[in-house]
């Protein structure tokens, strides 16, 4: 068991001798891990308290991120060392639970690390395998487009060739009629020609002809008579008549051939420009198509280079899917490992879970065992009316194997450090659920007999009256008080079916300036209890009294039986209406009386007919203050000299069971007369004991601490389970 402050009992050589084998393994601690971050300090984000402090969380957890980012980003591992990571085996002694728990959290450690490797390389495995892929995707991509732009050029030039092979063939027949057409002409003029000149050569003929017979006429004129004149002359008149028409139609068919040679003439003309433009047009085109062949030929070119580079890409892809295959099988081998190595972590894990429970279990055993009053430590969050934090804060956590989750540093701003260990401290991120797991267990030893009281303790503002209560209408905030409530209702529900009944009765009181009061009677108005006869008489008597079992009874107390949680809610709701709060310098709502809740429980067993009798005492102490800080005047003067007082003779009787002094003042207060089974009898005693990171109450937490580690070192006996057993007849019911 840790060490608790000034009271712990000076060690033997053997407790020496082990912490002194010890010592290697914290070395090798510090040394594998760094810097050690415990849960006290590295728990996720909590509510309430956890919101007004997110601010300062922020910084630790982001450094501790970066930090382990750093060690996974330079640890690699080989396969060797995975194996000799999966096959190590812990040495050491049989009993040496601390030294093998080292070991244990170092080789999670290391599995943490290996694993989050294997997720980085496969990580990159995969990033490289896509880019690849997207690689050999835009490639083929842009092999196809270029291959589909390529037919459809080459199919368009293929019709512009074919067109301009029609239009040459075209041009060639047209000029080959023109040639043709061109010769017959010219024959035609030749003919023409030769005809002019057979037709002057006959006008010549026939003029000297004619001049002949004019010759003639005048020898025949001169020779015969005048009738032959005449007959010779008619002859020749008709003679010449039909030369004069023949050479008229002579005449006529030149003209006709002249006119046609000018017309052939001027189509000739008209030809040769015609055919001089498409021998233009046609060289145009020949130079395009020449243009067009090198185009073709550059892109066919660019084809091949192209069906090359898509060649060496399959064979690149070829490579690629051989080297994924590979890599798959490599990712498939490694994903086995993870797979092995998160099967492993799990089982560890699960055996540190298993060894914390049995630790925790034992470690109940043992406080049972002495009788010792269990102290949990809460610290609350600071808020924003705590005012300027200092540079450092006054609340350190120890992160040793040996405190962690257990110590607390006070530290002062002159540099001097108080530690003290408890049982369980809870930093300002725990949640309420976080504190309730922990007192789950104590709670249900109420269901099986005991007698159970939990209280807390601290000055005003600390957050005691959060840590109890809590808010009821949220279910996150819920206090311990209908936390309990809710796990004793549905636990004896689950009893049931092993044959147990159980029958509750509830009350609340509050002690205030040193007078009870019954928070559930229904004659109380305005928090003041107006139980008197019209006579003057007071009607009821708070008075405590305890019998010869260790049970307590208050009289004229009211006590309700309850048969649900909506029943208990309700009457929590109207005792909270009902208690004294008042507004003082250090707490806005400070409760000004103590407030103690009791459920009496009593079960039976039809089937064994055993009997059980258990209480469990919830009490939310008043918050202590100092005079001068609360700014106390008139009735808040009197209620906070009545609360110091209670809190001074608590502290006198803890002082008194500490010295193990023959008389116990229990009686120098209600509220310690009170609690006399709980702090002298045979009950299972929790104490909270709240603090206040604000560096203004150092003091006041000083002494909070200081107290509770007296409160922690104090025995106050085994306790002793309330079972009998009856007959099937008798029914009836005690409630201590």
């Amino acid at each position: 068991m840790a060490s608790r402050n000034q009271n712990r009992p000076p060690r033997s050589p053997s407790a020496k001798k082990d912490g002194i084998d010890q010592v290697p393994f914290d070395k090798r601690r510090k040394i594998g891990l760094g810097r050690t971050v415990g849960p006290a300090s590295t728990g996720r984000m909590r509510q309430p308290f956890a919101v007004v402090n997110s601010r300062q969380d922020g910084t630790g957890n982001s450094d501790m991120g970066s930090a382990e980012g750093s060690e996974c980003g330079t640890v690699e591992f080989t396969k060797e060392e995975v194996e000799a990571l999966l096959n190590v085996k812990f040495k050491g002694k049989q009993f040496d639970f601390k030294g093998k728990l080292e070991q244990m959290t170092e080789h999670i450690k290391r599995l943490k690390l290996c694993i989050k490797w294997f997720q980085q390389t496969e990580e990159n495995h995969v990033l490289e395998k896509e880019k690849l892929q997207s690689v050999m995707e835009s490639v083929e991509k842009k092999c196809m487009d270029t291959e589909v732009e390529m037919k459809s050029k080459v199919e368009e030039f293929n019709l512009i060739i074919s067109d301009l092979k029609k239009t040459v063939s075209s041009l060639e027949e047209r000029v080959a009629k023109e040639e043709s057409d061109k010769l017959d002409a010219i024959e035609c003029h030749r003919k023409e020609k030769e005809a002019r000149v057979d037709g002057e050569k006959l006008q010549a003929l026939l003029s000297s002809d004619l001049e002949k017979a004019r010759q003639e006429k005048s020898t025949v004129e001169q020779k015969a008579s005048q009738d032959e004149f005449i007959k010779q002359k008619e002859s020749l008149s008709n003679e010449l008549r039909c030369l004069r028409g023949e050479l008229q139609q002579v005449r006529h068919d030149r003209d006709h051939q002249v006119t046609k040679v000018q017309a052939l003439t001027a189509e000739v003309v008209k030809y040769e420009e015609f055919t001089g433009k498409s021998c233009v047009e046609l060289d145009n085109l020949t130079i395009k198509s020449n243009a067009l062949e090198e185009t073709c030929s550059s892109q066919r070119e660019q084809i091949r280079i192209l069906q090359q580079q898509l060649a060496a890409a399959n064979e690149k892809l070829k490579m690629v899917d051989l080297s994924a295959s590979e890599t798959r099988a490599e990712y498939e081998e490694q994903k086995r490992i993870v797979r092995e190595l998160h099967d492993r972590l799990a089982d560890t894990e699960l055996q540190l879970s298993e060894g914390e429970k049995l630790r925790k279990k034992l470690h109940n055993t043992i406080l049972e065992l002495k009788g010792n009053i269990r102290v949990f430590c809460r610290v609350r969050p600071l808020l924003p009316d705590d005012g300027v934090a200092t540079e450092t804060a006054v609340i350190a956590y120890p992160t040793s194997t040996e405190a962690l989750g257990r110590g607390i540093d006070l530290m002062q701003s002159a540099g001097q450090k108080y530690p003290f260990t408890f049982d369980k401290v809870f930093t300002h991120e725990a949640s309420q659920q976080d504190v309730f797991v922990e007192i789950s267990q104590l709670v249900q030893s109420a269901l099986d007999g005991y007698k159970v009281c939990i209280f807390a303790y601290g000055q005003t503002g600390s957050g005691k009256t959060y840590t109890m209560m809590g808010r009821p209408e949220t279910s996150e905030q819920k206090g311990l008080i209908p936390r309990s409530l809710e796990q004793i209702f549905q636990a004896s529900q689950l009893l049931q079916v092993q044959g147990w009944k159980y029958k509750m009765q509830a009350s609340m009181l509050e002690i205030y300036n040193e007078t009870i009061r019954d928070l559930l009677s229904t004659n109380r108005s305005n928090g003041l209890d107006m139980s008197r006869t019209e006579n003057g008489v007071q009607g009821k008597q708070y008075t405590i009294k305890h019998d010869a079992n260790g049970n307590t009874h208050v009289s004229d107390l009211t006590v309700v039986d309850v048969c649900s949680i909506k029943e208990i809610s309700s009457l929590l709701q109207q005792a909270a209406k009902s208690r004294s709060v008042g507004k003082t310098q250090m707490n806005e709502q400070s409760s000004r009386s103590h407030f103690v809740f009791t459920l009496r429980i009593s079960g039976i067993n039809e089937n064994t007919e055993q009997q059980v009798q258990g209480v469990l005492n919830l009490i939310d102490l008043a918050g202590s203050e100092r005079l001068s800080k609360s700014g106390s005047t008139g009735d808040r003067l009197k209620e906070t000299q009545a609360i110091n007082k209670s809190l001074s003779c608590l502290a006198d009787v803890i002082f008194a069971l500490a010295k193990r002094e023959d008389h116990v003042p229990f009686r120098n207060s209600k509220l310690t007369y009170l609690l006399q089974p709980c702090l002298g009898g045979d009950s299972k005693t929790l104490m909270f004991v709240n603090v206040s990171p604000d560096p203004s109450s150092i003091g006041e937490s000083l002494c909070s601490l200081r107290f509770a580690a007296r409160v922690n070192s104090c025995e106050i006996g085994i306790p002793r389970r309330q079972t009998t057993t009856v007959r099937p007849s008798d029914s009836r019911l005690s409630f201590g």
